[in-house]
C-alpha cells in the first residue's frame, strides 16, 4: 500500500494552468495535511498547527498574487513534515527527525524503503509537474520566471526576528536584485537579502532545480507569518509583493 489513498487525491495542485503571465508561483509548504496512513507522526495538535508543519498564510498570499499577475500556481497538498519538496531526497531535511524545538517521532529511523515511498508519493510528482510545466513554456517560446513563496515564524529558537520580508536567491541574483531595488529603503516593510535564510541553509533547491538549471530568472520570497494571519494582511502583502515583482520584471526585460 502506498502513502496516499485514492481518496486523498494528487499530491500536487496546479491552479490557473493556462495563465498568460510570465510568472510561475511555487508554494512547497502550502499545507499541513498529513496522509491518513501516517497518522499524526506522533505530534500534538499544537505542533501540527504550527510553522513546523507548513508555511501559514503562504498559499493564501500566493493565490492572490497569482490572480493579480495572471500567474500559474503550483503547490504541494501535504505537509512538509512528510516530505519537504524544497529539499532533494538525499537531504536529511527532506523528512526531518526534528524541526526547531519539536521532535518528529514518525520520522525517526526511517529505512530506505520508507524514505523512497515518501519520495515517490510526494516529491517526484511535484518535481515532475513543475519540470513539465517549465519545459512546456520554454518550448512554446514563453520562458517563465519562477518565484517560490514561503512564510517564516517571528520567533525562532526563542529569538525574535525583525526582518519582515526576505528576498532570497542563489547564484542568479537578477530578479532578487531588481526586487530589492524596487523596494528601496523607505518602504513599509523591513526587507533584507537572503534573510532569515540563505543558500547555505539549503533552502534554494527548487530555484536550483527548475530555475538556475535552465537559466531562468528566479527568486524565493519569505514573509513573516504574523503579517499574513488574516485576509486583510494577506491582501496588503500580496498587493505589495505583486508590485515589487512586476517592477522587477520590467527592469530585467
Amino acid at each position: 500500500m502506498g502513502i496516499l489513498t485514492g481518496e486523498e487525491g494528487d499530491p500536487v495542485a496546479l491552479e490557473n494552468a493556462v495563465a498568460q503571465g510570465r510568472v510561475i508561483l511555487v508554494c512547497e509548504h502550502a499545507s499541513r495535511l498529513l496522509p491518513a496512513s501516517l497518522g499524526t507522526l506522533g505530534l500534538s495538535v499544537e505542533a501540527l498547527a504550527s510553522h513546523i508543519a507548513w508555511d501559514p498564510g503562504a498559499l493564501a498570499v500566493s493565490r492572490l498574487m497569482a490572480e493579480q499577475l495572471d500567474a500559474t500556481l503550483l503547490f504541494q497538498r501535504f505537509s512538509r513534515l512528510v516530505y519537504d519538496c524544497n529539499r532533494p531526497p538525499e537531504s536529511p531535511a527532506a523528512m526531518p527527525e526534528k524541526s526547531e524545538v519539536f521532535d518528529v517521532p514518525g520520522n525517526v529511523g526511517l529505512d530506505q524503503a520508507a524514505r523512497d515511498a515518501r519520495t515517490h508519493a510526494l516529491y517526484i510528482p511535484f518535481r515532475d509537474t513543475l519540470r513539465d510545466l517549465v519545459e512546456a513554456r520554454i518550448a512554446a517560446g514563453r520562458p517563465p520566471v519562477i518565484a517560490t513563496m514561503h512564510s517564516f515564524t517571528p520567533v525562532y529558537f526563542g529569538q525574535p526576528r525583525d526582518v519582515e520580508i526576505g528576498i532570497l536567491h542563489d547564484a542568479d541574483a537578477r530578479l532578487a536584485d531588481a526586487m530589492l531595488a524596487a523596494a528601496g529603503t523607505e518602504g513599509p516593510y523591513t526587507i533584507r537579502r537572503n534573510e532569515p535564510y540563505g543558500p547555505d541553509d539549503g533552502v534554494t533547491h527548487t530555484l536550483r532545480e527548475h530555475g538556475l538549471s535552465k537559466g531562468l530568472p528566479n527568486v524565493m520570497i519569505e514573509v513573516r507569518n504574523d503579517l499574513i494571519q488574516d485576509e486583510a494582511g494577506q491582501e496588503v502583502v500580496a498587493g505589495y509583493l505583486t508590485g515589487l515583482l512586476g517592477a522587477a520584471l520590467s527592469a530585467i526585460q
